[in-house]
């Protein structure tokens, strides 16, 4: 005997319907319409309406709410520059992408894909704000952790226009199914998109404008080799000279109205790690410390009194910075120290003091890494007031 199922299967959607039900569904994701309560849930929609009986603010109160937002957005929007010949420093970068720019706006076609590596705070937003500028056309930016979902970088490459320039910062953190979705959209402007499940599975490929993908990142070995070769320009963004962070310092206290001279100016970008984002930061320290405590103009000695104050030394080392030093000449004569033996003397976690601290130190030529652990050099010695041992620090690794 048969058994026969009440459940009659459905009929199959045609392709074409099925593939437009999509793209409309695609569409009404990107405009971020404003959903309206259900009907037919009274409960659920009166409790809800209940929940958000709030007090109503007055209307001076939204204004001067959305007066100081905005007046906040405009003020760091205006520290940044607006096109290349604003931008200090990164000679060799801006060389590079003002010839790219050209030739591309002398074909009429958009750029080649960018990739800016380096540390955090050398301007890579910026600079990708900045080639939006010159060639003409918006930026959308977004960062790979808030791309977790294949939708949200399909609705993402969907709303581009022409030309558009997308800017994702820490590329390296994109999931790896949201990765490989890129790859056809950089190489052939065109995202694939799966229909169904199981055998009646089907895949449909929908066209995009072309565009210029710009990618931000740190870490530029955690990048998987297909999709950094899909990248037509890879650039790297060095530190700055102590010329240009002055220029920088300078031009944002004309922007933000601040009273300061060459040698204020000077104090700040030398203790700025070599890093604009830090030398700005320093600078509205600075400039708070100068209202409440002095007249309000920035010189040497108030740039230096403040930084003081501040716990950033003329090198540009903070208090956890000496610490560590300090620890690894008192406690271990300089070292070889391990880096949990440094963590558990500090009080720091090792991945922070791997990943944050000691870059900087090695750079500057205090703090080297040997197969026997971490050593102060003797320039570390002289700079926190000791004396060096007599033969120097390499005869520890004999």
């Amino acid at each position: 005997m048969a058994i026969i199922s009440s459940k009659q299967p459905t009929p199959q959607q045609p392709e074409d319907s099925a593939v437009d039900s999509l793209v409309d569904l695609l569409s009404d994701v990107q405009a971020e319409l404003p959903i309206a309560p259900q009907k037919g849930r009274r409960g659920t929609t009166q409790k809800a309406e209940k929940a958000l009986e709030l007090p109503t603010p007055t209307e001076n109160e939204l204004l001067k709410g959305d007066r100081s937002a905005e007046e906040t957005q405009k003020q760091e929007e205006k520290i940044r520059p607006q096109s290349i010949k604003e931008y200090v420093g990164q000679k060799d970068l801006k060389d590079v992408l003002d010839i790219a720019i050209r030739a591309a706006k002398a074909r009429g076609e958009s750029m080649d894909h960018l990739l800016l590596y380096g540390p955090p705070g050398l301007g890579k937003t910026t600079m990708s704000l900045i080639l939006a500028s010159e060639m003409g056309v918006n930026c959308k930016i977004s960062s790979a952790p808030s791309l977790e979902r294949p939708r949200d970088i399909v609705g993402l490459l969907m709303n581009l226009q022409e030309g558009d320039v997308l800017f994702i910062d820490e590329i390296h953190r994109l999931p790896r199914v949201t990765e490989e979705i890129l790859y056809p959209a950089m190489e052939d402007f065109r995202v694939e998109i799966t229909i169904g499940k199981g055998q009646s599975a089907r895949t449909r490929s929908l066209p995009l404008p072309k565009f210029t993908m710009v990618g931000a990142t740190t870490k530029v070995g955690a990048l998987s080799s297909p999709l950094r070769d899909r990248f037509g320009l890879i650039q790297r963004l060095r530190f700055y000279e102590l010329d240009e962070l002055t220029q920088i310092v300078l031009r944002t206290a004309a922007l933000l109205d601040t009273p300061i001279d060459h040698t204020g100016a000077e104090e700040i970008a030398r203790r700025a790690r070599g890093t604009p984002r830090i030398a700005n930061r320093l600078l509205k320290r600075v400039r708070d410390f100068s209202q409440v405590k002095e007249d309000g103009t920035i010189n040497q000695s108030i740039a230096s009194e403040a930084l003081e104050l501040f716990n950033v030394d003329p090198c540009g080392l903070d208090w956890t910075d000496r610490r560590m030093l300090s620890v690894m000449i008192e406690r271990f004569n300089g070292g070889p120290v391990g880096l949990e033996t440094m963590a558990a003397s500090t009080g720091e976690d090792a991945q922070t003091i791997e990943e944050v601290y000691e870059p900087y130190l090695m750079q500057i030529g205090y703090l080297t890494r040997t197969p026997r652990g971490r050593m102060a050099t003797a320039a570390a010695w002289k700079h926190l007031g000791f004396e060096p041992p007599a033969g120097g620090q390499l005869n520890l690794l004999g």
